[in-house]
């Protein structure tokens, strides 16, 4: 019997919502291993409840009361008999509460120890870890302060301009850019008070500010026996507000040699770490070649399809053999990229205006389909999106056999790939995919900022359809009968019609 055919659980409950709680439910279906979903007031008609094989309601939905409730998940996998927890990302992915109680409570968790999680959730002493293994470092504090003197020599030493970053958490919070001395005090401020509201935690540190660098993630794969690798790198640096939209792989700034050192280094992190199960390793990437360390997450990652498409791996039943304790398979060593994948998240957010939150309910829903095209979703026609949680609603992933076929075929994928009812990014990532720079390979963690500014205003597209639809009246106008007002049986063309391209599903705010 081999790897997959045996039952690694008895039953496996996964401790999170939507699309990713649906990723790991299908995997737990190719390996023959029941599910077990959890879910809140929320989400008591969605789409990863009524795809598990069992649910557990765990409270109302603010996520504290519900998915953010150790006690209440570890009562879930007790009443359903799961002997194992998977925590797909965000809510308690990177929490070492849970797995230190899955410990004590005799339940397996997949993924890595308390103590790795717990070191690597913490930006200074991952950095002084990673020091002393070896891997390169921004320059800048390799421990935190409190004195602002202790600030201003780092910052001199480094050199202008550095940045101010939390030490217990990311995502943008508590980060501040620095261009000059009179500046620093300020910025320390305000990024103590963001970070110790996020985080409850203002430990900040202070590093040199990397212009104009890519972000480039190594994937990493590490069993109970001591074997570590990875699985080549994603392309991450199409960013807003410090967060991921598009990923691809392979990146267009590695080649075999820098792919080779950076891909020996995220090993050397992981195994400095004392690391198991899968996990990211982060680097900046400067315009000269050199790479640096930024963080480690120790999770499976939302981009982690591209990685998928292009090494063949399903890294969600990777994740589930470590956990069992089985060792990593021998073909995992000798891997190697085939052809070009890209992801891109499809957010319930206004790319039109700020990338604001949209609610609302799925009125119409239809995916993209054909050979190379993974949709993973958590949404279907009737889905509920509210305020309660991360706005990403589904991620579209494509794999082609080049760079350039992989992008044609992401635009006209998200071309077919409608959602009434929200409002979404798609024509935002459109008009990146179809951006001179991102084809040339320029992608760099300001691309957003720096080309994406004087796009057209949504004020455009309304002129469009008020143009469709005066053009539409005058049709009928000139159509309509005699004296007696009835109507010549024409056709009329309507002013979806008239614009051309959008079809049932597009919005206007797209």
């Amino acid at each position: 019997m081999s790897d997959t055919e045996k039952k690694l659980f008895e039953k496996i409950l996964v401790a999170n919502r939507s699309e990713i709680a649906i990723r790991v439910i299908n995997a737990c279906r190719t390996l023959g291993i029941p599910s077990v979903a959890v879910y809140s007031d929320a989400d008591a008609k969605s789409k990863h409840r009524l795809m598990a094989d069992e649910s557990v309601h765990i409270g109302p939905p603010p996520p504290r009361e519900s998915y953010l409730n150790i006690d209440k998940i570890i009562e879930a996998a007790k009443i359903s008999g799961a002997d194992a927890i998977h925590p797909g990302y965000g809510f308690l992915a990177e929490n070492p509460n849970l797995p230190e109680r899955c410990v004590k409570e005799g339940i397996v968790f997949i993924g890595p120890s308390a103590d790795a999680i717990r070191l690597l959730g913490n930006k200074v002493e991952s950095r002084i870890r990673m020091a002393d293994a070896g891997v390169p470092l921004i320059p800048g504090m390799k421990s935190s302060g409190a004195d602002i003197k202790t600030y201003e020599k780092a910052a001199k030493e480094a050199g202008y301009p550095v940045i101010i970053k939390a030490a217990a958490g990311g995502g943008g919070k508590g980060m501040r850019i620095v261009d000059d001395l009179k500046n620093l005090s300020d910025a320390l401020d305000a990024a103590r008070r963001e970070a110790k509201n996020a985080f409850d935690d203002d430990t900040v540190y202070l590093e040199k500010y990397i212009v104009n660098p890519r972000h480039v993630e190594f994937q990493v794969l590490a069993d109970l026996h001591g074997n570590t690798i990875h699985l080549f790198e994603r392309e991450c640096s199409i960013q807003r507000r410090h967060q991921k939209i598009i990923e691809e792989t392979p990146s267009v700034a590695l080649n075999d040699d820098l792919r080779t050192r950076m891909g020996a280094d995220a090993v050397k992190v992981a195994q400095a770490a004392k690391y198991t199960n899968a996990g990211t390793v982060e680097f900046l990437l400067d315009d000269s070649g050199h790479y640096y360390f930024l963080e480690m997450n120790t999770r499976i990652q939302v981009e982690h399809p591209v990685t998928e498409f292009v090494t063949g791996v399903d890294l969600v039943i990777e994740q589930i053999r470590i956990a069992a304790g089985q060792p990593l398979n021998s073909q995992l060593k000798s891997l190697h990229q085939r052809g070009h994948a890209i992801e891109c998240r499809i957010y319930a957010e206004d790319g039109e205006n700020g990338f604001m939150p949209s609610t609302g309910t799925i009125l119409h829903y239809s995916e993209p389909a054909g050979p190379g095209i993974r949709v993973d979703s958590g949404i279907a026609r009737g889905s509920e999106i509210t305020i309660d949680y991360d706005p990403i609603m589904a991620k579209l992933i494509v794999h082609a056999p080049d760079r350039n076929t992989a992008i044609k075929k992401m635009i006209d994928a998200l071309n077919n790939y409608k959602i009434l009812g929200v409002k979404t990014s798609k024509k935002f990532m459109i008009d990146v995919l179809g951006h001179p720079e991102f084809i040339a390979g320029r992608t760099f963690t300001d691309f957003i900022d720096k080309h994406m500014n004087d796009r057209p205003g949504i004020i455009d597209n309304f002129r469009q359809l008020a143009a469709a639809a005066a053009a539409a009246a005058s049709v009928v106008s000139a159509n309509s009968g005699g004296a007696s007002g009835i109507q010549t049986a024409v056709k009329r063309p309507t002013p979806w019609q008239l614009i051309g391209s959008m079809q049932i599903g597009d919005s206007i705010h797209e």
